[in-house]
């Protein structure tokens, strides 16, 4: 295994992330074809409960042991981190047994709760069932995000990367093997094979953390016993391991009741202003999990950053580099817009098309594809700045921006719902108020960060002035290139000509973008003048010379 520096952590995390998230987003394409909207809804609902109660169980642990094992390393205390290790792992046993517990035993309660008591078309019975089923990856996959975090605070991005890859693979097997040997072979119910393709994140959990455990074991330096007891006690491993996870489990019990909550009174709000059962579970599926699924890659673009973003700006802090710290928090946030907008604006444009790709035609599926793909954006930069603010041990704002954040969305969700039904659009509503929090925990964290941290944004503005330019040339490119083919192209909507068209017009707008993103040095700032050379060298995109010069 080889360690790797904060931008080749970042490249590599994030292709694999991307990889794994293109993966994760074209097999929904035959397993929605397999179970239908109904099964959908149901797959949604059961996911949303599982992502939720994950992160409980979890509770922060594995990022703070990433956390942890990279100040310990970097201090030299190489039996300590080792203690560290062992705690986190008995701590994470026992909230993942309890989760499993609560949620297997009271999936009935949830189920209730998250349908508030409204008669849709999956029964009460088939949502509990569903949760039952994805119940026991909390047996699993908790000690497998521990493994991780432990890899990664030694710099190991990329094994743990190819984990991620292996977990992902198995997990599509199983998802499109069982629900379409359950549904189409053996002629069982669409709620059976929901709930069989939802034990494909077990068996994904298990085959991820089997390969790190075989490499961590032929690893050396990790497996290295030492005869002497470090100077820190188990009492402030213990310490730093509950007051490094609390934030954490803060904001991720927060970022997903940013979800649920939107499921919740999305139904509760479409059932007030009168759509039929049908549509309510159609629409909030879209919304809170089919959706997002094809915006994955936007979203694995700030999985990366954090992956490899934590133990960087840990290691710069504990040394006392500021400076370095600030620069480490312009560049990640920089990379998140450079890469995702893009991505969003080639969504926009190409809505219809790709979600027909995914899911078929749909009525409300491009319009909410658009507002997703935007929200993203602001999700994902939020997720790097929360990140950046952990590694740097700022808790209490991470708690304040992620509360406040969360409380706005709450707040005008059911209003803006209302507000959008004017225009025949409530469902656009709870999308809006996710934007709003965002932007508000934006505020909160630039005001800290200027007056208590004197941080510097002249070099994150500069990148966001650079980006102005090539993503006008690239927005005027796909509208051109789109009103060219509904004008004087006219082919019928099918899944071969919607992949043709986000093929030519997607690379053509996105060679427009990078090449405008070249020529201003917007790339230079991203990855580095050194990198870009070679990158380009390697395609004999730029001579020798031209380097030198």
């Amino acid at each position: 295994m080889k360690k790797n520096s904060f931008i080749k952590g970042t490249l590599v995390a994030s292709i694999s992330i991307i990889l794994v998230k293109l993966l994760g987003a074209i097999y929904v394409i035959p397993f929605y074809r397999i179970i239908g909207e109904t099964g959908g809804a149901l797959y949604s609902y059961a996911y949303n409960v599982y992502n939720l109660f994950l992160n409980i169980s979890t509770a922060g642990i594995p990022v703070a042991i990433s956390m942890i094992i990279s100040e310990y390393y970097t201090l030299g205390f190489n039996e300590a981190k080792e203690r560290a290790n062992r705690f986190g792992k008995l701590l994470i046993g026992m909230l993942s047994f309890i989760s499993f517990l609560v949620i297997f035993i009271f999936a009935d309660k949830i189920a209730l709760f998250l349908t508030s008591g409204i008669t849709l078309e999956n029964t009460i019975s088939d949502i509990a069932l569903a949760i039952r089923a994805i119940s026991i990856c909390l047996l699993i996959n908790p000690f497998l995000s521990v493994l991780r975090g432990y890899l990664q605070g030694h710099k190991y991005i990329s094994v743990s990367s190819i984990s991620q890859i292996i977990e992902q693979v198995v997990r599509i097997v199983i998802v499109i093997l069982g629900s379409y040997i359950s549904i189409r072979v053996l002629k069982l119910s669409v709620s059976i094979g929901v709930t069989i393709a939802l034990t494909g994140a077990f068996f994904g959990g298990v085959a991820a953390y089997t390969y790190l455990k075989f490499k961590s074991r032929k690893d050396s330096s990790l497996n290295a016993k030492t005869e002497s007891r470090d100077v820190v006690t188990d009492k402030e491993i213990f310490k730093k391991i509950i007051s490094y996870s609390l934030p954490l489990v803060f904001i991720s019990v927060l970022s997903n009741l940013y979800d649920t909550v939107d499921l919740k009174l999305i139904i509760y709000g479409l059932n007030l202003v009168g759509y039929t059962p049908n549509n309510i579970e159609v629409i909030s599926s879209i919304i809170v999990t089919w959706a997002p699924k094809i915006c994955m890659i936007i979203v694995a673009v700030s999985m990366g950053l954090q992956t490899s973003l934590i133990p960087h700006i840990v290691s710069s802090y504990v040394k006392g580099d500021k400076q370095e710290v600030n620069n480490k928090f312009n560049q990640a946030v920089g990379t998140m817009l450079v890469t995702t907008i893009p991505m969003t604006l080639a969504i926009i444009f190409l809505a219809k098309e790709t979600y027909y790709i995914f899911y078929g035609k749909s009525f409300y599926g491009p319009i909410i594809l658009i507002f997703i793909a935007v929200i993203n954006i602001f999700l994902g930069v939020l997720t790097v700045i929360n990140t950046a603010l952990q590694g740097i041990k700022e808790f209490k704002i991470i708690y304040l921006n992620t509360f406040i954040g969360l409380l706005i969305n709450t707040l005008l969700d059911i209003p803006l719902v209302l507000l959008f039904n004017k225009i025949n659009m409530p469902y656009i509503g709870t999308i809006v108020a996710t934007v709003i929090g965002c932007v508000v925990s934006y505020i909160v964290v630039y005001i800290f960060l200027r007056k208590k941290l004197k941080f510097k944004f002249k070099p994150l503005l500069k990148m966001v002035i650079k980006l102005i330019v090539p993503t006008i040339l690239m927005g005027l490119s796909l509208f051109v290139l789109t009103l060219f083919t509904k004008l004087f192209i006219h082919v019928k909507l099918s899944f071969i000509s919607a992949i043709m068209k986000i093929l030519i017009i997607g690379s053509i707008s996105l060679i427009i973008y990078l090449y405008a993103a070249y020529k201003n040095g917007l790339l230079y700032d991203v990855l580095g003048k050194s990198n870009i050379d070679k990158l380009l060298l390697k395609f004999k995109l730029k001579r020798e010379k031209e380097q030198g010069s």
